[in-house]
């Protein structure tokens, strides 16, 4: 590496980043000939820190700096390479030979490079980078992928209007990344402040996606080799948890939110003009995503019983709910009851219906006496208590169907029981009702209600 060093020492920059990455394919294509996962040393990123991200190797040495024009050829370079490159195996070991965090102070060059090479791929359309983002995001610390999505929300929900367009269009183009990428969104917009409510072009993307098939949000789970236990600080195997966030904590933090001022006039003519979607508009989105979340949950029980994991893998886990019940408790209190008795309800209601369908599902692991304990907290809501009260023991020989989740419950404790009332004869001077069929063989009394 040192020979080669020297040699990229006499080019200009362009030409030394270009060579440098030619250099490294020729490596690892070797490499990967004689071992299936070779370790990236020390070497190949101290030479791509120095003629890349133009971080001196020398200490005290001036930091160099590329022009916007200069950056600009150096993506296209980056992006042609990806492109052109036919083995996946060699264009991830590059991809991650540049971009993963090695904890210097190179890390920040990475993650803005990173983000604007992702944004060109989302612009042209470069499903090779867009792939080894996708890889990237799966197994990077869950920091540093919101600053990914941070990056990309920039570039196109706020930088130029309308631009949102571009990165929908990359659903059907490279539907892992757009999985993965629905995943880091979530974490970064977790709605605990007006600033972290998912701006509305970007709601209305994920919603679409989601909604147009919803096991999108499905890949990263179906094609991961599943470990004994998921690693801490990475991002989830699916959106579910962050997604279930949303669409229960959407009343309560629209509620909360702050009117937008226009001439430092809360609500005025011009800030109703210019806002992209008001308030309003998102909620039946949330509802729409709601009912996708439902039917994804539904489509785990069959697909966690093919991969032998059903009641063993718990893609909600625990310690989301038990945040996510926090949440809703402060938000609730901070809230006047009084006015923001309906958000809370369907807030509830929400909440209630996602963990009766996980748990159905077997992809929300928790004893009913640790869920009661847990949602003792939240206000009293009638769905809520019917979930976490539990279903009717079965009779031994009945047999149900793996996640078989019964509606019927059982009543309070203490509930009194009252002898059958004797039958009250029909009175001489009325007629019976006439009993009309509606189903062949199925008859049952009509009785209209005044």
């Amino acid at each position: 590496m040192s020979d080669i060093r020297l040699s990229l020492l006499r080019r200009d920059a362009l030409s030394a980043a270009k060579e440098v990455l030619y250099h490294l394919d020729i490596f690892f294509s070797s490499q990967l000939q004689s071992v299936p996962l070779p370790i990236v040393d020390k070497g190949p990123v101290e030479l791509l820190e120095e003629f890349v991200f133009q971080v001196p190797k020398e200490r005290g040495s001036p930091a160099k700096r590329l022009n916007s024009l200069q950056e600009l050829q150096l993506l296209e370079i980056m992006c042609n390479y990806f492109q052109e490159q036919s083995k996946d195996s060699v264009r991830q070991i590059i991809f991650s030979s540049l971009f993963s965090p090695q904890g210097n102070k190179a890390d920040d060059c990475r993650m803005t490079l990173l983000g604007k090479l992702v944004s060109m791929a989302v612009a042209v359309c470069r499903v090779p980078v867009l792939e080894c983002a996708a890889s990237w995001l799966q197994r990077t610390p869950t920091v540093y992928c919101v600053r990914l999505a941070q990056a990309l929300v920039d570039d196109y929900c706020s930088l130029v209007p309308g631009s949102i367009q571009t990165l929908k269009q990359i659903f059907s183009a490279s539907p892992r990344f757009c999985c993965q990428f629905i995943t880091s969104v979530t974490m970064l917009y977790d709605m605990s402040s007006d600033d972290l409510i998912p701006p509305p072009d970007l709601l209305e993307m994920v919603v679409s996606w989601i909604f147009e098939d919803p096991r999108l949000i499905l890949i990263t789970f179906l094609n991961t080799p599943i470990a004994a236990s998921l690693p801490i600080g990475f991002l989830e195997l699916t959106p579910l948890s962050g997604l279930i966030r949303w669409c229960v904590k959407a009343p309560l933090a629209y509620k909360r939110k702050k009117p937008a001022l226009a001439n430092g006039h809360p609500n005025g003519k011009l800030a109703k003009s210019s806002a992209p979607a008001s308030d309003q508009d998102c909620q039946p989105l949330y509802s729409k995503l709601h009912l996708s979340v439902l039917q994804v949950l539904m489509l785990l029980q069959g697909h966690l019983t093919e991969k032998n994991l059903y009641g063993r893998l718990g893609l909600v886990p625990f310690d989301h709910v038990v945040s996510l019940v926090d949440e809703i408790s402060r938000l609730s209190d901070e809230l006047n009851p009084l006015n923001a008795s309906q958000e809370v309800e369907l807030a509830l209601d929400r909440l209630a219906q996602a963990l009766q369908v996980a748990m159905a599902a077997g992809t929300f692991l928790c004893t009913r006496e640790d869920l009661r304990t847990v949602c003792s907290r939240l206000p009293h809501n009638n769905l809520l208590q019917l979930v976490i009260s539990g279903p009717v023991q079965q009779p031994a020989h009945a047999a149900l169907p793996p996640g078989f989740y019964s509606p019927i419950h059982t009543p309070p404790l203490g509930y009194p029981t009252h002898a059958a009332h004797p039958a009250i004869p029909a009175h001489p001077a009325l007629p019976a009702h006439p009993v009309q069929t509606f189903i062949p063989g199925m008859a049952f009394p009509y009785r209209p209600i005044h």
